[in-house]
């Protein structure tokens, strides 16, 4: 039987899923997951516009196969919530300009206050290939690292957080980033400092999740 708490995690996987869709952050492809336990629950290999409760699939972590089910890029998940036991979320999406700021940049930094809710840097995993073997992915995770988000070259992004609605959050923030990034291409950029860095990231819990709210509420 799935008790309160995975049920209300399972209806925001569903939620955070249709979120990604209506802000243009996914197409046909793209999944969210929450770690609930000794488990992950993840989304099918559908629109992520189109998922529902009962299609979500349960993985174990710690199994050497996926169900069938399951997405192959459900690898890029697994292999995250091996190396981070402080993760509790995946978003997985492709913002275009996720695509345009990895062809051109080896790492992104906080250019405006918000960006600074991704943490001190996104780095860049440089192998354009999909995340279907758990070897592939592991090397994404690794590339990833302590940080919050990582941009895949050629292949989108994928954005953490306590809940998946702050994963999905961290997606939208990480499209602004990208697009600031490159609105000042061919200009010298000022970054933040690491104290403002930190002032920001003082604020970012509650503020982050005034954001999710907002983008799951809004049409």
């Amino acid at each position: 039987m799935t008790d309160a708490f995975e049920l209300q995690i399972r209806e925001e996987v569903v939620r955070a899923a249709r979120t990604l869709a209506r802000h243009g952050l996914v197409t046909a492809f793209g999944h969210v997951s929450a770690r609930i336990g000794d488990h992950v629950v993840v989304t099918p290999p559908v629109a992520p516009a189109a998922v529902t409760m009962d299609g979500l699939v349960t993985v174990d972590p710690a199994a050497d196969r996926l169900p069938a089910d399951a997405a192959p890029e459900t690898w890029a998940h697994v292999a995250i919530y091996r190396a981070r036991p402080d993760v509790g979320a995946v978003a997985r999406a492709q913002p275009e300009s996720a695509f345009a700021a990895a062809a051109v940049c080896a790492e992104l930094t906080p250019l405006h206050g918000q960006a600074a809710w991704l943490g001190r840097r996104v780095p860049v995993h440089p192998v354009a290939r999909l995340l279907r073997t758990a070897e592939l992915a592991t090397a994404a995770a690794g590339t990833l690292g302590g940080a919050d988000a990582v941009l895949l070259r050629g292949n989108g992004a994928l954005t953490t957080g306590a809940s998946p609605g702050l994963a999905v959050a961290r997606m939208w923030l990480l499209d602004a980033a990208c697009r600031v990034r490159l609105a000042i291409a061919g200009h010298a950029a000022r970054t933040l400092d690491d104290d403002e860095i930190a002032a920001w990231q003082a604020a970012g819990p509650a503020l982050l999740e005034r954001l999710w709210r907002h983008l799951a509420s809004t049409t």
